[in-house]
């Protein structure tokens, strides 16, 4: 909250020198972020909410907006206008009014846009001029991965780079230091998994140390070879940093790991013999929901050349996905051991087409309040939990001959 910003308290409001609130709030204890202003407006609720009742009348609202419009950002006071513009009831409830400058939306609030969006159809995003190179890289990120006029005004307007994308950013420098590393000691770069000393890492998932449990996700960290890092780091920054500049590192953070987990237990229980390793499993759940994403939402999607893009992303995961099999079934060289299993992949884009396409199709809204988030989460944990069960039991049940322990 801003430190300028008054508070309610138990009913009461605490108004500061030189700032003034915009709207009555109901809040009860909640503290809300208002306008700056160097005006003073009616500090009793009774002055614009004569009722106590939440509500404002569109013809108040519109005079407050009249006066006090000029503190607003452009793209904001658009919004406001639209969404006064869109109430047929003539009644405004504070709580959207809050929603819009605490960057929270709620569904009645989206609809409201929706209703009275002639106001934002006016200049689009693209036909803005004279932006720098930082903002024009947000509008394009925007026009990427967003699919609504309105979406992409908001993302533009609160986008400020802080935090940047660093989950993504992170993990895919380690992934290269790691390779390097290993390229150096094994002194190779192509088909690292060769090397009699590749498994010997603390990082690849191997079926004889699935009691180690890290390594169902530090197998991201090892790669076959140049080749297999080369796809999927291209894959992974084309997509996943546009993708966490809009929906923030917990979200993608949240489909990758859960795709990388994934990919290991679905080895685990389909392919028990084989070794993993690679970030395919996480790779492959950001780029799946990414196009099933853009496919539901096509006409809306306005990033240039998507049919070709589209395209030419199905031709690497294709690529990278028939590497892995055909690596799979090749005669291994250090046998009774196979090579690594391209199962994980697939366990990626089943959580793709889940949990991660939920997440990407709920720009600004609280997961909590998503309840088909919360039906695949609740799924995937299922599957989490007797993928567990599967490795405590069924390798001792069904007596599987395991390849010895590298």
């Amino acid at each position: 909250m801003d430190r300028n910003s008054p508070r309610m308290t138990g009913g009461t409001r605490e108004a500061p020198v030189n700032i003034s609130p915009a709207v009555a709030a109901n809040a009860e204890g909640e503290e809300i972020e208002v306008l700056e202003s160097t005006d003073v407006l009616p500090v009793s609720p009774e002055d614009y909410d004569p009722d106590n009742s939440g509500f404002i009348s569109t013809e108040r609202f519109r005079d407050l907006l009249a006066t006090h419009g000029s503190e607003l950002d452009p793209h904001k006071l658009e919004v406001l206008l639209a969404l006064a513009d869109g109430n047929a009831d003539g009644k405004i409830c504070y709580q959207d009014f809050v929603n819009l400058m605490s960057n929270k939306r709620s569904n009645s609030f989206r609809r409201a846009i929706l209703q009275g969006s002639r106001q934002l159809k006016g200049c689009s995003l693209r036909d803005e001029v004279g932006l720098g190179v930082s903002q024009r890289l947000v509008r394009h990120v925007a026009y990427e991965t967003l699919p609504r006029e309105v979406d992409r005004k908001w993302y533009f307007d609160s986008y400020t780079y802080c935090p940047p994308p660093w989950f993504i950013l992170a993990i895919t420098i380690a992934e290269v230091a790691v390779f390097i590393y290993y390229g150096f000691r094994l002194e190779r770069l192509v088909l690292q998994v060769s090397s009699p000393y590749f498994l010997k890492s603390p990082f690849p998932y191997h079926p004889q140390l699935r009691a180690q449990a890290w390594r169902f996700l530090s197998y991201v960290f090892m790669h076959t070879g140049i080749e297999h890092l080369s796809l999927n780091m291209a894959m992974q920054l084309l997509v996943g940093v546009p993708l966490e500049m809009v929906h923030g590192a917990m979200r993608i953070g949240l489909v990758y790991m859960c795709g990388v987990l994934a990919g290991s237990l679905a080895v685990s229980v389909t392919d028990m013999t084989a070794p993993v390793v690679g970030s395919s499993g996480g790779v492959y759940a950001l780029v799946s929901a990414h196009l099933a994403n853009v496919v539901m939402n096509w006409s809306g999607m306005k990033c240039q050349f998507k049919l070709f893009r589209m395209a030419m992303a199905l031709v690497c995961m294709s690529v990278e996905f028939g590497r892995a099999v055909w690596l799979r079934f090749c005669p291994p060289a250090f046998p009774p051991c196979p090579n690594p299993s391209f199962v994980a992949h697939l366990g990626g884009v089943l959580v793709g087409l889940t949990l991660g396409v939920v997440v990407l199709q709920n720009f600004e809204q609280r997961l909590q309040e998503q309840s088909l988030f919360w039906i695949f989460f609740c799924v995937y944990t299922v599957f989490v939990l007797c993928a567990v069960f599967w490795n405590i039991f069924a390798y001792s049940l069904l007596d599987v001959r395991l390849p010895p322990p590298p």
